[in-house]
């Protein structure tokens, strides 16, 4: 028989394998995007952004061997805790932090800094894994289902305060989790579609439109129904009712609520080319690099787009610019599906996991992951708002590959000692 502190498992080769591979193309990518064939800098050097992510990859690579030999029972023994020390320091940023971008969410001295947001995804990933993997837990709960979107609702809430808009709503991709777990999905479903109603008053140039389908549909409802009865016709009326509201409230939210960058980049969504010169500038230049690129792109280093600087944050929020030019449809394609088979990896590890802790980790992890892929290619094709998040593995920035890397490490460490994790499933 098996000692108790033997490895069940071994670590999965297949997504470490994925995560070398990505973190070498992304840190290719930042050389081409900061390239100056004038100065013929050098990758290594550490005066240009590719110079420093390769001092955070090998950070990184630190971080990982030490999540690996860490023991297993520490990351859900001091979840709870480790999530109140994040909440602390959260709160913190706003009163001593410094801006960025016009983020206040930065800790630091000098030019050196971090990003506590990066790494609350992964520790609150551990609080709300703790508390589904508890004894007894039950989905259905409403007082648990009140402490799951708690856990989520606070650092989200502290983070709202550094006026870090996106980095908050990679929190909302909890939910799926829930939902994985058992949650009704109505919930889920009634977020989308206010979110589709929302767009779609956006894109109607007079909501009165919308008012007249919605009273048409109503009665043609009403009127095909066969019975009449009361109660269905009260829950028909009452569902048209909230719509309206909703698409009533859609001109306050961007109006009064939105700040006025928030309300140009909904602009820019809607219609960029209004503005191409400025709240659409970015989108635009952003689909020129990547659609100038065709099928086989213009080669490695030989962006003419990224050489003069038409997309700004190229190296961050917008590195997969850089791909489509130079790289072409073709390179794009290997890239998302790269991601795409990293996510399903991990859905496949968490599904093979033996206790509920360790499951909806994974879960929270292929969520965030997710949600960071899709929302930041989308943003830069234009299908999404500019919410400045990046693309994992492939920005450049130190905070954000740190915190991708823990939250896949501390999966790892899951998966290749799952025999060892004592909670109920």
């Amino acid at each position: 028989m098996a000692r108790d502190n033997e490895i069940s498992g071994s670590i999965d080769w297949t997504t470490l394998l994925l995560f070398f591979v990505l973190v070498t193309l992304g840190w290719l990518n930042i050389f081409a995007a900061v390239y100056d064939e004038n100065t013929n800098q050098s990758i290594f050097s550490l005066t240009s952004n590719s110079g420093r992510q390769l001092l955070f990859i090998s950070a990184s690579l630190l971080i990982g061997f030490a999540i690996t030999i860490i023991d297993l029972r520490f990351y859900e023994t001091f979840a709870y805790i480790l999530y109140g020390l994040i909440l602390f320091v959260l709160l913190l940023v706003p009163l001593i932090g410094k801006e960025v971008g016009g983020n206040k969410a930065w800790l630091g001295v000098g030019s050196f800094g971090v990003q506590p947001s990066e790494f609350a995804k992964c520790i609150t990933a551990l609080a709300v894994a703790k508390f589904i993997g508890s004894a007894g837990f039950r989905i259905d709960s409403l007082r648990n289902q009140a402490i799951l979107f708690m856990l989520i609702g606070l650092p989200m809430a502290f983070i709202l305060l550094q006026k870090d808009t996106g980095t908050a709503l990679v929190f909302t991709s909890f939910v799926l989790v829930f939902f994985r777990e058992g949650m009704s999905p109505f919930l889920l479903i009634v977020g989308i579609c206010a979110a589709a109603i929302f767009i779609l008053t956006l894109l109607v140039p007079n909501p009165i439109y919308l008012y007249v389908s919605i009273a048409l549909i109503l009665g043609a409802l009403i009127f095909f129904e066969k019975r009449k009865k009361f109660k269905k016709i009260f829950l028909l009326t009452s569902g048209a009712i909230l719509i309206s509201g909703v698409i009533a409230s859609v001109d306050y939210v961007v109006k009064d609520v939105l700040k006025p960058h928030q309300q140009n980049r909904i602009k820019a969504l809607i219609n960029p080319d209004a503005d191409p010169l400025g709240f659409g500038w970015n989108v635009t230049q952003s689909k020129i690099a990547i659609g100038s690129g065709g099928f086989w792109g213009k080669g490695f280093l030989k962006g003419t787009q990224t050489k003069f600087d038409f997309v700004p944050e190229q190296s961050t929020d917008f590195i997969f610019c850089t791909i489509g030019e130079e790289h072409g449809w073709l390179g794009s394609i290997l890239v998302i599906g790269l991601f795409s088979f990293l996510l399903l990896r991990i859905i496949y590890i968490a599904e093979r996991q033996k206790n509920r802790f360790a499951r909806s980790y994974g879960y929270s992890v292929a969520c965030i992951f997710f949600f960071h892929f899709a929302v930041n290619i989308g943003m830069t094709i234009g299908l999404f708002p500019v919410i400045g998040i990046p693309l994992p593995f492939f920005s450049y920035g130190g905070s954000a590959l740190w915190g991708f890397t823990i939250l896949l490490f501390i999966l790892l460490k899951l998966d290749a000692q799952r025999g060892q994790v004592l909670q109920r499933i």
